[in-house]
C-alpha cells in the first residue's frame, strides 16, 4: 500500500488544521497531493506551525468554530469529502480545569457535530475521528490500556474524550449500520506526541525550548511522571492507516485503535529532558514538583496497541532518542532559519516514511 496512490487528488476535510498534529496532518497530505479542506479557528500559539510553514497555501482554509453546528454542515456537505479527519479540540487538561464547559463543548459537541454532518452526506467517505488516550479510565496500573478497557477520568479533559467516545459509538450503532451505510467511521486514541512545531502552554517539550532559546531554566512540574512519548509523525501514519483501511474493509467501520510507541519508550518526564539536553545548548530545569501545587495529572499511562498491529499492520518506527532527535532538530531550526519551516517539516515527513519503509511498514512501501 502507498499512501500516495490512496490520497492523491482526493477531497479530505481536516478538522483543526491549525493546531499541531493538525498541522503536520495538512503538510503531509499536501504532499501526497490531496485537495485539503480545513475547518478550525485562528492557530492557537503564537508562533504556530501552521503560519510559519505557510500551511494554508493550496487548501481551503476555512475559521469555523467546530462548536458552531449549523457552520460545520455546511462545511462538510460542500465539501463532499472522501475522508474526514476531525482532530479539533481542547487539547489541555490544566486548561480543562480552568474552562470545563469550552472542553465539554468543544470535545463533545464538537465531535458529535461532525458526526452529525456525516447524516447529511450521501457519498462514500471514511471518517477517523481522534479522541485520546487519556478517553480511558485511568486507574495508573502498569499495563497498556486496551480499546476495551473502560472509558472516563477524573479531570474534565479526560471526562470529555471518555464522552466523547461514548457519543461515536452511540451514533454509528444508531445512524450508520455496517451493512448498508455509505459512511464508515472509525476512532483513533493517542496521546502525548511530541515534535516540532507545538507551543502549547503546560507541555513539556515546548517549555523546555522556550525557555532554552532565551537562555532560562525550565520548571518540571512532575518529573518522574511517565509517559508513552512518541513523535506526533507516528500516530498520523496509523490515523493515514486506519483511514485507508478502513474506507476498503467494512468490517473495520465502528472500531476504536490506539495508536503508540514501543512499551520501552515510556519514559520519564525527566528522561525526556535529558534526552532534549543532548540536542541542545545551555539548558537548565529545576524540579518544582514539591514546591507548585497543582490540578491532578495521572502518574502513568501507556497503551496496548496490539489491535492495530494486527488489523492494520501498523507500529510505531523511531525508538525513543531518534524520536527526540527529530523533535529537537526542527526546533533548532526554527529558531535558526524560521523562514525555511516549510521544507523542514516536508524533510522531516520524508525521513521518517523512509525509516518506515525501510524498517518493513507496509504504509510506505
Amino acid at each position: 500500500m502507498n499512501l500516495q496512490s490512496k490520497f492523491f487528488g482526493k477531497t479530505i476535510l481536516v478538522t483543526g488544521q491549525t493546531g499541531f498534529k493538525g498541522a503536520w496532518l495538512t503538510a503531509w497530505l499536501k504532499a501526497l497531493g490531496a485537495t485539503v479542506v480545513g475547518i478550525a479557528l485562528e492557530p492557537p500559539t503564537q508562533p504556530s506551525h501552521f503560519a510559519a510553514a505557510n500551511l494554508s497555501d493550496g487548501i481551503k482554509d476555512l475559521r469555523i468554530d467546530i462548536r458552531d453546528r449549523i457552520a460545520v454542515e455546511k462545511a462538510v456537505v460542500a465539501t463532499q469529502p472522501d475522508f474526514i479527519f476531525h482532530l479539533a479540540a481542547q487539547s489541555l487538561v490544566r486548561r480543562s480545569y480552568d474552562d470545563p464547559l469550552e472542553t465539554w463543548q468543544t470535545n463533545v459537541l464538537g465531535t458529535l457535530h461532525v458526526l452529525e454532518a456525516l447524516r447529511k452526506l450521501d457519498k462514500h467517505c471514511a471518517a477517523v475521528i481522534i479522541t485520546s488516550d487519556k478517553c480511558y479510565d485511568n486507574v495508573e496500573w502498569v499495563w497498556g490500556y486496551r480499546e476495551t478497557d473502560a472509558m472516563g477520568g477524573p479531570d474534565p479533559y479526560s471526562a470529555s474524550k471518555g464522552a466523547a467516545e461514548l457519543a461515536i459509538r452511540s451514533h454509528i450503532k444508531s445512524y450508520f449500520p455496517r451493512e448498508t451505510s455509505k459512511i464508515r467511521i472509525a476512532s483513533a486514541r493517542a496521546g502525548n506526541v511530541i515534535g516540532g512545531g507545538d507551543w502549547a502552554a503546560d507541555r513539556i517539550v515546548p517549555d523546555c525550548v522556550k525557555a532554552w532559546s532565551t537562555n532560562k531554566l525550565v520548571d518540571l512540574r512532575n518529573p518522574y511522571s511517565t509517559r508513552p512519548w512518541q513523535h506526533v509523525l507516528e500516530p498520523l501514519s496509523g490515523y493515514l492507516n486506519l483511514a485507508i483501511d478502513l474506507a476498503e474493509q467494512p468490517d473495520l467501520h465502528g472500531e476504536p485503535f490506539n495508536f503508540g510507541p514501543q512499551a520501552q519508550q515510556n519514559r520519564s518526564v525527566l528522561d525526556l529532558v535529558q534526552e532534549m539536553a543532548k540536542h541542545w545548548d545551555q539548558v537548565r530545569w529545576r524540579d518544582v514538583s514539591n514546591a507548585v501545587a497543582g490540578p491532578y495529572e495521572s502518574g502513568l499511562l501507556k497503551l496496548n496497541c496490539d489491535k492495530s498491529l494486527h488489523y492494520l499492520k501498523w507500529h510505531a518506527v523511531m525508538d525513543f532518542q531518534e524520536t527526540v532527535r527529530m523533535t529537537a532538530e526542527w526546533y533548532r531550526s526554527y529558531y535558526h532559519s524560521p523562514n525555511e519551516i516549510a521544507s523542514i517539516t516536508n524533510s522531516q515527513i520524508a525521513s521518517y516514511t523512509n525509516f518506515a519503509k525501510h524498517r518493513g511498514l507496509a504504509w510506505a512501501q
